[in-house]
């Protein structure tokens, strides 16, 4: 483990392990890892074709509302919901969280979306980067494993920081979801930064709000993103799988 709360920490130890914990983070989230995220657009696609995000402004618009008040607060309120159960080895509570984020889920492509990625991360990090007690915090998971509860579980088995690894998660959502819109509207690698550059309070505000969420907090008023994720199943062509 890389750090426990009343362990004492010798000279020079602290920059060793937050070394450690901030190589582990910019792995696990960074786009290389292979657990497919640039595959899906999390109902992007149809918003664009629908005309409702066309420039940087109503792209930035959109995405916040997703992470404020639709998924990204969610995701990131099952995350460290599912963090603190695995670090105090409280498996029955871990299952009711994944099963509660796996039914939070509001179409059949987001439900796609969060369980392969989920399940990747999972195969991914115990066959490279495994941890003392990993199996059995995902075992107590149970199926269908979702990405946020995913990373909150091998995050804590790590000893990895909660609160960088809830700014790491949600800075990786928000840079899929902008590489998706670069694609699509189509956006330049500069305007792509501009709007990554305008997310980066309502990053700090949703991850601040989860932090102190409990799950009677969970909730969602982003039916438009919603219900993108539910026609892009029809759409007539396709780039993403969500």
């Amino acid at each position: 483990m890389l750090m426990t709360t009343n362990e004492p920490v010798r000279a020079g130890d602290l920059a060793g392990r937050e070394a450690a914990a901030l190589y582990r983070l910019m792995t696990w989230l960074s786009p290389a890892f292979p657990v497919g995220g640039f595959s899906y657009s999390s109902g992007i696609e149809w918003a664009v074709e629908a005309g409702d995000i066309t420039d940087i402004a109503t792209l930035a618009d959109w995405l916040d509302a997703m992470l404020g008040d639709g998924s990204g607060f969610c995701d990131a309120t099952f995350l460290v919901h599912a963090y603190r159960a695995a670090e105090t080895g409280e498996e029955s509570t871990l299952s009711d969280i994944a099963e509660l984020a796996a039914a939070f889920v509001p179409s059949r492509e987001r439900q796609l979306e969060t369980t392969s990625q989920g399940r990747a991360f999972i195969d991914i990090t115990r066959a490279a980067w495994d941890a003392e007690g990993l199996q059995a915090m995902v075992a107590a998971c149970g199926a269908p494993l979702v990405y946020p509860v995913a990373v909150g579980v091998v995050a804590a088995m790590h000893g990895v920081p909660l609160a960088p690894t809830l700014h790491a998660f949600l800075h990786a959502l928000v840079s899929n979801w902008i590489s998706a819109a670069s694609r699509l509207i189509p956006l330049g690698q500069t305007d792509s930064q501009r709007v990554l550059v305008r997310l980066e309070a309502a990053v700090v505000a949703a991850a601040d709000r989860a932090l102190n969420a409990t799950l009677d907090d969970l909730g969602g008023a982003t039916f438009r993103a919603d219900l993108a994720s539910l026609r892009h199943e029809t759409q007539y062509t396709r780039l993403f799988r969500s």
